[in-house]
């Protein structure tokens, strides 16, 4: 079997300092900060708007528009008496990839729903944001349309949304209080069995 052996070129002086390269880095910085400063400027005069010019986003106080199919963080939707849309049917649970999501279902005394969820967690923590929960939901009871980034916590137990931060986005942890009325696994009460359906409007 012949072996081929393939020279590397050596450097030349210049090469081995890296000027050049550095001068054509240097040219492209200075290119766009000129061309976004003399831009700025002739916006503030009115001049040239229909070239954009980039600009620093102040993030938090300024937010970026958001695609209409961006997957933000995660929510349930209600049916009209607010409790879960949820039937319990574990498919998102059963696709999700990442193993976040975990569901406890038991049965719905409304003979037209099978069953709801007295438990509903997901572990952001772990979450890959596929979308493959909303995609497989029958019921359409799982969307990320929050528009929440704002993911960061300072434990991991504050990463995991139980079901009041999924059914009230604008919750964070810690919650003061329990505001579900529908039976469910109460994590603020250490997982006990809180709520009653005779306090759920309509019944």
């Amino acid at each position: 079997m012949a072996v081929r052996v393939v020279r590397r070129p050596e450097l030349t002086f210049w090469e081995k300092l890296y000027l050049p390269q550095i001068l054509s880095g240097l040219k492209i910085t200075f290119r766009h900060f000129f061309r976004n400063l003399f831009l700025h400027i002739a916006h503030q005069l009115g001049r040239l708007t229909h070239l954009p010019a980039s600009v620093t986003v102040q993030y938090p106080e300024e937010l970026r528009p958001l695609m209409s199919r961006f997957r933000s963080r995660h929510r349930l939707t209600v049916r009209d008496d607010n409790t879960p849309r949820c039937v319990g049917c574990m498919l998102c649970e059963t696709v999700c990839p990442a193993k976040c999501i975990t569901i406890v279902a038991e049965e719905h005394p409304d003979p037209n729903v099978e069953k709801y969820p007295i438990r509903f967690d997901i572990d952001l923590g772990v979450c890959v944001y596929c979308g493959y929960c909303v995609e497989a939901c029958p019921e359409d009871a799982i969307r990320m349309d929050t528009g929440i980034l704002d993911l960061a916590a300072y434990s991991r137990e504050a990463m995991r949304l139980d079901i009041h931060e999924l059914m009230d986005p604008t919750l964070r942890k810690p919650i003061g209080d329990c505001k579900l009325t529908f039976p469910h696994k109460c994590e603020l009460h250490g997982g006990e069995m809180k709520g009653s359906w005779e306090g759920v409007a309509g019944e």
